[in-house]
């Protein structure tokens, strides 16, 4: 007994039992990790394939056609049931329906069953009829349909285009004129003649701007009547038949009868509009580049504005300041500052940034704008800097200890052979630390980059019409509210009128989020390694 009890003791001292816990803690939360990572590649990568139409007989005699998403046992726990998109939202008031095993007669993959992906209303799941031409309906084969629809969409987008950059251009010019009117009119009042001249200019810059206003919109009227003239017609699985103009068609899909390049030239043709396209349909269909845009230009404001801070800060804290009681202070609150919940950034980016300093810009250099703010609400510049606070512990903490970890020799070899203190710090003492302050930076642009809570307070919207940066001066609207990836997947889950249409843009969009942060950090840590075999010959 007492040899059982010594071995036990033993291996309590060496501490085994407790190298298997944590080792065993560690498999499981690599395999949790991985396991996450799985689904969301799964789910992700797999959402744009398409999948097969079901056509479904009833005993009961119904019909219907649409895309089988999923099994699960009936909710009393006896036999299992299919849910079944069945899309036509306009036409059932509804994109999914759930159907029993045991009421199902047959089943069938009719090959010429279409899925048509519209503007508006989801998808239409049917048959085509044909085409129809100033009134007049004829039967098409795929080829004609194919080239109708590129022709088609072609003068969608050149309507899009006069819209957004013939008349967008101009709308901006006539509301530069507007303001600059309402300046002169606070700077000099409204009977000076100063302002009467200014007037009369304005008046006649915005007849000729309303004259190409008129001449733009006239082109867009007639390629909009040209589009009207031409239309598909489309029938359900019940022979109800819909017509609607064919550039609202996104793409037809005839996914029984193709083969397995037609499939993959579908799903690369859905990723392409995924990530170049606007959203539609409420967010849930469509693609995301608005926020890919804008998630990047704020993850690069916010780099830019911590990097100094922070830098600059534990340079002061390591290099300058005399330690003691304050300066330990200091670093307990920034410490304690990395605790801090994200939401309270949040309110304090609002309520400081935006209401204080944006109210104030707003009163003494946008005098025009008001009541209407520029800078006095969330915006793409707020947003960064109040990320950029949430996220400067970390880079604080990062750079000292990168400052510590260069050796006091090499400083004191610097300063004996004639340099001041700062030639020191910026020809040796920097470029040896770089290596683990961009360690800081990488992981406060990983945090940044997938922070939401702040954000809904101080700039981020469900839908921006408007880029960030455009070919009107300043070129950089630091005052515009932007999309944000983190907040299009909380759109999408929560917020989202269908959430089972929405998640499989979940997914997809969770997969293109971790992919960014992953790419930040990929390049992030390519140049931390090329610096550090940069110094691999100095000891550290």
């Amino acid at each position: 007994m007492s040899d059982r009890r010594g071995r036990s003791t033993s291996l309590t001292a060496r501490g085994e039992p407790f190298q298997w816990l944590l080792g065993g803690a560690l498999g499981l939360a690599l395999a949790m990790i991985v396991g996450l990572l799985m689904l969301v590649l799964w789910q992700g990568s797999n959402a744009f394939w398409p999948r097969p139409l079901e056509l479904i007989e009833l005993r009961d005699g119904t019909r219907l056609l649409g895309i089988e998403v999923r099994r699960e046992p009936m909710p009393g726990g006896e036999g299992m049931r299919r849910l079944l998109r069945v899309g036509n939202f306009d036409l059932y008031g509804e994109d999914f329906r759930w159907i029993a095993e045991e009421a199902i007669a047959s089943t069938r993959f009719p090959a010429d069953a279409w899925m048509v992906e519209r503007m508006e209303w989801g998808p239409f799941i049917g048959f085509l009829i044909g085409l129809e031409r100033d009134g007049t309906l004829a039967e098409t084969d795929g080829d004609a349909l194919a080239e109708a629809h590129r022709e088609a969409r072609r003068r969608l987008r050149e309507i899009r285009r006069i819209e957004r950059s013939e008349i967008g251009a101009i709308n901006h010019e006539l509301e530069r004129l507007r303001l600059a009117l309402r300046r002169s009119e606070l700077r000099h009042g409204v009977d000076s003649l100063a302002h009467r001249a200014e007037e009369a200019r304005i008046a006649s810059e915005s007849a000729r701007l309303e004259e190409r206003f008129a001449e733009w919109l006239r082109k867009a009227k007639a390629l909009r009547e040209s589009d009207s003239r031409e239309r598909v017609v489309l029938a359900d699985v019940v022979g109800r038949r819909i017509s609607l103009p064919l550039s609202q068609v996104v793409r037809f899909v005839r996914p029984n009868d193709l083969s397995l390049a037609g499939k993959l030239e579908v799903y690369l043709d859905r990723w392409w509009e995924f990530l170049s396209a606007d959203p539609r349909e409420a967010n849930s269909e469509g693609g995301v580049f608005p926020a890919i845009f804008g998630t990047a230009v704020m993850t690069i404001l916010l780099a830019v504005l911590v990097a100094p801070f922070g830098v600059v800060t534990a340079l002061y804290l390591r290099e300058y300041a005399r330690q003691g009681r304050m300066v330990s202070l200091v670093r307990i609150s920034v410490n304690n500052l990395a605790g801090v919940p994200s939401i309270v950034y949040g309110v304090f980016g609002l309520g400081f940034f935006a209401y204080l300093v944006g109210g104030t810009i707003d009163a003494w250099f946008f005098p025009e704008r008001l009541p209407s703010p520029t800078f006095g609400s969330g915006g793409l510049l707020w947003a960064s800097l109040t990320l950029a606070l949430l996220t400067v512990p970390v880079v604080i903490v990062a750079t000292e200890e990168a400052l510590a970890a260069v050796p006091r020799s090499m400083r004191e070899g610097s300063l004996a052979c004639g340099a001041s203190k700062w030639q020191t710090i910026r020809n040796i003492v920097l470029p040896r630390a770089m290596p683990g302050i961009l360690t800081g930076l990488i992981l406060a642009m990983a945090r940044g980059a997938g922070e939401v809570a702040p954000l809904m307070l101080v700039g981020v919207v469900k839908l921006a019409p408007e880029l960030p940066i455009d070919g009107n001066f300043p070129y950089l609207h630091l005052d515009r509210s932007f999309m944000h990836l983190g907040f299009h997947i909380f759109d999408l889950g929560f917020q989202s009128r269908n959430s089972e249409a929405a998640k499989p843009m979940v997914f997809v969009t969770a997969l293109l989020l971790l992919a960014f942060v992953f790419a930040i950090n990929l390049v992030a840590i390519l140049v931390r390694a090329r610096m550090k075999r940069r110094f691999a010959g100095s000891r550290f």
